[in-house]
């Protein structure tokens, strides 16, 4: 009878629209063709429902994977009449002839694997064949050969035997057999009951919030400091943390001061990789280029020198190949040039002619003087073959503000310069325009300036600026090592491979 069945936990494929439903067996209608479950999984994900019902024409495979022990009230009753009762129990099934539903195809038995007991059981276990289970092994023996080739048949584990053994039958394990060791590692790998898998999904949050790691760490590390178990330096040593561009394997240690002056720095300055450059006086820094023009490096060869270093300091600042390229000629920049009469201007010539050259709107200011020097002659000769704006007038200066404002109007001797009336006037002008300055070759701290400077560049090496110069610049002007050595002064250069590079306050 169809009834004998109920009980029996099986599994029924319903195809891929429908998946596979695993479940126990709560009613079988022989007239309706359905079959329900109790407790339902579906692939392998407990349903909400507690009970789903199929019928015939949905089932594609059905497999017995237990069939009730012999404790249940159930009876076996007629395997024939089970096989016509319940279409796809124990058998697959495919459609029929007629197209109305599901017929038997082939037999087959199930392909569950063997309640196997728990290990701690296995010795004192007895092998009881209840009725029922001699009545679905006269219903295996039948079928078995059929089975071994039909395709649906499925082994779960090893402890599968290719005889006619009834699926619930329990051979003993036999000592010393390497196949009863495999029996056991089965029964702990699959030998936990469908039911106990849990309903509620694991909670990882809340078991991470669990987790002090703060205190764990401390514990390993007090740990390591009284055992001792550390490879390398004393338990309390810290590693060495290391920069981006710093190397972890040197040929020889580092040494960060690599320049030295033969008085004492008033104001020492370090470089982004951390070498010391120290300030000199504006003595010592006069006496070094005179120096330098005994040996060959003319004031012409300073001035193109400068004039490049601060032209390339200046292109950056005011955006570089984002702004400074041919398909923006709408966003050409505007610098505004403020240079005095003494070589700081001639300077700051040149820096104009350069950034004139690249396609920068200069608009240089310098006053009427009825005599020039050589130096600044040249360079106006050079700047007038340019697309450059020359002005002698502060009302001639542009009233909307400027991209950038280049400071030359300062010079280290001539101080009665600021007394004018027209060094007041484009001090004027400069500090209401509101654009950035960038002041080159700027005086010592000790004497006043009328602009205050975003930016400041240094020739050579720096002189003791103070905070009005806002953040120091230093560029290379080609004096030789050789010429520092005659003036005193130990010095490797410290720009690398750069011609201007920042200067960091210590």
């Amino acid at each position: 009878m169809a009834t004998d069945w109920l009980g029996s936990i099986v599994s029924i494929n319903c195809g891929d629209s429908l998946g596979v439903y695993q479940g126990r067996v709560s009613a079988v209608d022989q007239v309706s063709q359905t079959i329900s479950l109790t407790r339902p999984f579906h692939n392998g994900v407990k349903c909400l429902v507690p009970e789903v019902t199929f019928r015939a024409g949905d089932i594609t495979e059905l497999k017995i994977l237990e069939i009730p022990g012999p404790g249940d009230s159930r009876q076996c009753g007629d395997t024939q009449q089970m096989d016509t009762a319940v279409p796809g129990v124990g058998c697959q099934v495919g459609p029929s002839q007629n197209g109305t539903g599901k017929g038997l195809k082939k037999p087959m038995s199930s392909s569950a694997p063997q309640n196997i007991p728990r290990r701690t059981d296995m010795k004192s276990q007895d092998i009881v064949i209840s009725p029922q289970q001699q009545c679905s092994k006269s219903y295996m023996d039948r079928h078995m050969e059929t089975l071994s080739q039909s395709k649906g048949f499925r082994r779960r584990h090893n402890s599968w035997s290719s005889s006619s053994r009834h699926p619930n039958q329990v051979t003993p394990k036999k000592s010393g057999l390497k196949n009863g060791q495999m029996k056991s590692k089965d029964d702990e790998c699959f030998g936990d009951d469908i039911d106990e898998i849990p309903d509620t999904d694991f909670d990882f949050e809340g078991n991470l919030a669990l987790f002090d790691k703060a205190a764990v760490f401390e514990e390993i590390e007090t740990y390591e400091r009284r055992s001792g178990t550390r490879s390398r330096g004393t338990p309390s040593e810290k590693p060495a943390r290391y920069r981006h561009d710093e190397n972890i394997l040197e040929s020889e240690p580092i040494v960060y001061r690599r320049i030295v002056v033969p008085q004492n720095p008033n104001k020492e300055f370090c470089t982004d990789s951390g070498l010391v450059v120290p300030s000199v006086s504006y003595e010592l820094h006069k006496k070094l280029l005179a120096v330098a023009e005994k040996h060959g490096l003319t004031l012409e060869r300073r001035l193109e020198m400068t004039g490049v270093c601060a032209s390339q300091m200046a292109l950056s600042l005011l955006g570089g190949p984002n702004r400074l390229n041919p398909k923006n000629v709408h966003q050409r920049p505007t610098v505004a040039l403020l240079c005095g009469p003494h070589v700081k201007g001639a300077q700051g010539i040149s820096c104009g002619r350069h950034l004139s050259n690249h396609d920068v709107h200069v608009i240089l200011f310098l006053p009427n003087f009825v005599k020039m020097l050589e130096s600044i002659t040249n360079e106006l000769n050079l700047f007038s073959k340019t697309q450059g704006q020359q002005v002698s007038s502060v009302k001639d200066l542009p009233d909307t503000p400027v991209d950038l404002v280049i400071n030359c109007l300062d010079c280290h001797e001539n101080a009665f310069l600021r007394d004018q009336p027209w060094y007041k006037a484009v001090v004027d002008w400069a500090n209401q325009n509101r654009a950035p300055v960038l002041s080159i070759d700027p005086p010592i701290s000790e004497m006043e300036l009328g602009i205050d400077a975003k930016w400041s560049l240094a020739l050579g090496l720096p002189l003791p600026l103070g905070e009005r110069a806002g953040r120091v610049y230093l560029c290379d002007i080609g004096i030789p090592q050789k010429v520092f050595q005659e003036v005193g002064i130990n010095y490797h250069s410290p720009f690398g491979c750069k011609f201007v590079i920042p200067l960091h306050s210590t």
